[in-house]
């Protein structure tokens, strides 16, 4: 949620603001990827965008009522607390608990803390001068009206992880199209600049640990789980960069002692050493690599880490002749990717 909130989306709209070409690479991505990419700039461009730091707390409130109410009412109204499965097990068993919304009372201390944290982080990422008072910001916060959420019928919501990458890679060229229509050109935004925010746990005055403090308890206070106060948080927190850098840095070193061997010339396999590392034992193991397999076409020797180079651009026609001319190889499947350009069993193209 910080990630998407407060860093990648501003990362997204700060390219668009700056790189003219920014639009063309984001069609480009693969899967559902460009949908996502313009939706945030959509998002932090026009939907989103504050102009003072009432703007941020009704941004701030809206996102209370999204993230911890309208997404968990939505839920249970798919998947009401009843439900049942096929085999008629109830739905909300097992690790599934049945989640309850929760309503915004500015008099919670949690609930403030929110709005205090995510208003100011907004406000950080547009420029906009903060606001630290905490009843200045409940003055402000009681102001706004927020409309009942009604959930909507006819709403997917994936149940496994294989219907939400299925649901991820559904590419929807309409939709692209809307969002391309909808965010205007980068210099109509005039000396707007975009703060990306980077996130770090050890400043208490960046709001940071406040904003993932609130919002993993309010997440938790959702589905009835025992909250964790800033302390804990933080070694949660802090447990998960340095633990990615130390591996990262060791199998790096390890790589890089391997390529130290081949800039000075040695050609050896025994030379050369696998490495098997488990830092939670600690299990340090090393072992020499095989010799690939060798295979044999015609008189010529081959393994899997031999590559034919083809220069210049050819038809496919001529790139399988190629083959059959050059190496006395028939071509009989040729691929990119996940897409197959041909194969022997499939129909010849018919010209118009």
């Amino acid at each position: 949620m910080f990630e998407g909130e407060f860093r990648q989306a501003a990362e997204n709209a700060a390219q668009y603001l700056q790189d003219p070409k920014f639009m063309e690479r984001a069609l480009k991505l693969p899967g559902s990827q460009p949908v996502e990419t313009l939706d945030s700039v959509k998002r932090a461009l026009v939907d989103d965008r504050p102009h003072s730091f009432e703007d941020c707390v009704l941004w701030a409130r809206k996102s209370f009522a999204e993230q911890f109410n309208n997404q968990i009412v939505q839920l249970l109204h798919n998947f009401p607390k009843d439900q049942t499965t096929s085999s008629g097990e109830p739905f909300w068993s097992g690790p599934k608990r049945c989640p309850h919304s929760i309503r915004f009372n500015s008099t919670t201390d949690l609930h403030l803390d929110y709005v205090v944290a995510a208003a100011n982080l907004k406000a950080e990422v547009y420029g906009i001068p903060q606001v630290r008072d905490r009843q200045a910001v409940m003055d402000m916060v009681d102001k706004i009206e927020i409309p009942e959420f009604v959930p909507k019928s006819g709403v997917k919501i994936a149940v496994t992880d294989a219907e939400a990458e299925a649901q991820s890679n559904q590419v929807d060229s309409e939709r692209v199209s809307n969002l391309q229509a909808a965010i205007p050109s980068a210099t109509s935004f005039g000396s707007l600049k975009l703060k990306p925010l980077e996130f770090e746990k050890d400043d208490d005055s960046n709001f940071h640990m406040d904003f993932i403090v609130a919002a993993s308890n309010l997440r938790a206070e959702n589905y009835d789980i025992a909250p964790a106060d800033r302390h804990k948080s933080k070694l949660i927190a802090g447990k998960i960069i340095p633990a990615i850098a130390t591996t990262t840095s060791l199998v790096s070193g390890l790589v890089c002692l391997e390529l130290l061997k081949l800039v000075q010339g040695h050609r050896k396999l025994e030379l050369f050493k696998n490495g098997f590392v488990n830092l939670a034992l600690p299990f340090f193991g090393f072992s020499e690599p095989i010799q690939a397999p060798t295979n044999k076409y015609y008189d010529k020797e081959w393994t899997l880490w031999d590559r034919f180079e083809v220069d210049g651009e050819m038809t496919l026609e001529n790139f399988i002749k190629y083959f059959e001319e050059e190496h006395q190889l028939e071509i009989t499947m040729l691929s990119q990717g996940v897409s197959m350009l041909y194969s022997f069993f499939m129909p010849p193209c018919q010209e118009e």
